[in-house]
Parts: C-alpha cells; sequence; structure tokens
C-alpha cells in the first residue's frame, strides 16, 4: 500500500511538473475570464428569469384585481335589485380572489426582492469581470514583453533553442576555416622546403637538368681547385673541360740557348 502511495505521488508530481510546463499563463487567464463571463451570464439569465416571473404575477394580480372588482359592481347591482342572494353569491367569490390576491401579492414582494438581490449581484459580478479583464490584459501585456526580452536575451548569448543549432553552425564553419588555414599554411612551409614537388611547375627536359649539372660540378670543381691552390702554394690550378672533368694544364716549353760546343778558339777569325 506504501508502495502505490508512492508511486501515485510521484505520478502526480511528473504530471504537475509536465502541465506546468507546458501551461500558458495567458491562456489560463482567458479561460478564467471566460469562466466568469459564463458566470455572469447565468446571473444574469437567473435575474431575468426572476423578473419575468414577478411580471407573471403582476399580470394575475391585475387580472384578480379587475375580477374582484368586477364582483363587487355586480353585488351591488344585485343588492339594488333586490336580488340578496345574488350579490351574496358575488361577494363570496371577491373574497375568495382577495385570498389569492393576497396570496399572490406576497409571492410578489419575494420575488421583487429576489430580483432586486440577483440584480445587484449581477452588478458587482459584471464589475468584478470587468477589473478581472483589465487586469488580465495588463498581466498578458506584461508576460509577452517578459517573453520578448528573454527570448531576445537568449538569442543574444545563443543559448535559445532557435540560435543553438545557428551557434553550433558558426562554430563548425570557424573550426573548418582554422583547419584550412593551418593546412595550407604547413603546404607552403613544406613546399619552402623543398619537402614536396611543386606539381604544377614546368617539367625540365633532360638536357636542361644535364646542363645545371654540369654547371653545378664545374662550379664545385673549380672551388674546390682554389681552395688547394690557396693551401699548396704550388699546385696549379686544374681546368675544367668541356666534359666537366678536371685536367692539368700543359704547360708550353720555354726557348733556351744552346751553348756553342765549338770554343772560341776553334771558331775562325780570331788568333788561336
Amino acid at each position: 500500500m506504501g508502495i502505490m502511495n508512492r508511486f501515485a505521488s510521484i505520478f502526480r508530481a511528473k504530471a504537475n511538473k509536465a502541465l506546468d510546463a507546458r501551461e500558458d499563463p495567458r491562456e489560463t487567464l482567458d479561460y478564467s475570464y471566460q469562466k466568469q463571463l459564463e458566470m455572469l451570464t447565468k446571473v444574469r439569465r437567473g435575474v431575468a428569469d426572476v423578473a419575468t416571473s414577478r411580471k407573471r404575477l403582476e399580470l394575475q394580480l391585475n387580472q384578480l384585481q379587475g375580477q374582484s372588482a368586477k364582483l363587487k359592481d355586480q353585488a351591488a347591482k344585485a343588492l339594488g335589485m333586490g336580488r340578496e342572494d345574488l350579490a351574496r353569491e358575488a361577494l363570496t367569490r371577491r373574497s375568495g380572489l382577495e385570498q389569492q390576491v393576497v396570496d399572490l401579492s406576497a409571492q410578489h414582494s419575494a420575488l421583487q426582492g429576489e430580483e432586486e438581490k440577483l440584480t445587484l449581484a449581477s452588478q458587482r459580478l459584471q464589475a468584478k469581470v470587468e477589473a478581472f479583464r483589465t487586469r488580465k490584459e495588463t498581466i498578458k501585456a506584461t508576460y509577452t514583453a517578459a517573453e520578448a526580452q528573454t527570448r531576445i536575451g537568449e538569442a543574444f548569448t545563443g543559448i535559445s533553442e532557435e540560435m543553438s543549432d545557428v551557434g553550433l553552425a558558426v562554430q563548425r564553419a570557424e573550426d573548418k576555416t582554422a583547419q584550412l588555414q593551418a593546412r595550407s599554411s604547413a603546404l607552403d612551409e613544406l613546399l619552402a622546403s623543398g619537402a614536396l614537388d611543386d606539381v604544377t611547375g614546368t617539367s625540365k627536359d633532360d638536357i636542361s637538368l644535364e646542363l645545371e649539372r654540369m654547371a653545378s660540378g664545374s662550379d664545385v670543381e673549380s672551388q674546390l681547385a682554389a681552395m688547394k691552390a690557396q693551401v699548396g702554394g704550388s699546385e696549379a690550378p686544374k681546368e675544367i673541360d668541356a666534359g666537366g672533368e678536371a685536367t692539368t694544364p700543359v704547360e708550353t716549353p720555354t726557348t733556351q740557348a744552346t751553348p756553342d760546343p765549338v770554343g772560341p778558339a776553334d771558331q775562325p777569325g780570331r788568333p788561336a
């Protein structure tokens, strides 16, 4: 039994919370105002019914009073004609009508009092309904303004349900942009360092590549020979042939005076 009561309490609490989350105060106020209007309509209908009954009693009273007056005249005429019996009969009937008039007058007074009470209650209720309507519209306007202000604040902060998807989309776009920028910078660095080949550059033929290689090798050999000449001081620098190979320069022989085998004594014209 205790477990069932706990389950019932939990269910009522959750149901109340769900209903409270779904409840719109403006709709509740409109519903309350509608119910008050229905109640006011019922009170007014009650006043109209009482007034109708009072009016019906008034008509009956007027008829009874008219009949009573007629019977009184008939009794007077009968008595004038010497018909005392007819006069007595007329007065007897008039007496019964007078009793009905008294009863209807009492009912009429009661209905009139009830009608006045209902009319006063209807007026008071109408005043309360009008006051509630004014307050209802004020509360609704205040609630609408507060709701709009809250939605604007949530939109600015990005925590509203409508703006959360937009905020996530913007965040994803920024992340992708940063990733692409980082990738582009990394590729630029790799291209600058030579780690990657520029596939968009113009391809070179074999002859151009060979000439560049030869030029690079010749430049290296020339620098190496110059460095050896500075270090050794006696070794002549090697020349670079057309094939890119270093060769030793050939020295041109210098012509020197050959000593004459004939001595001066043997030369003719000179004394021995």
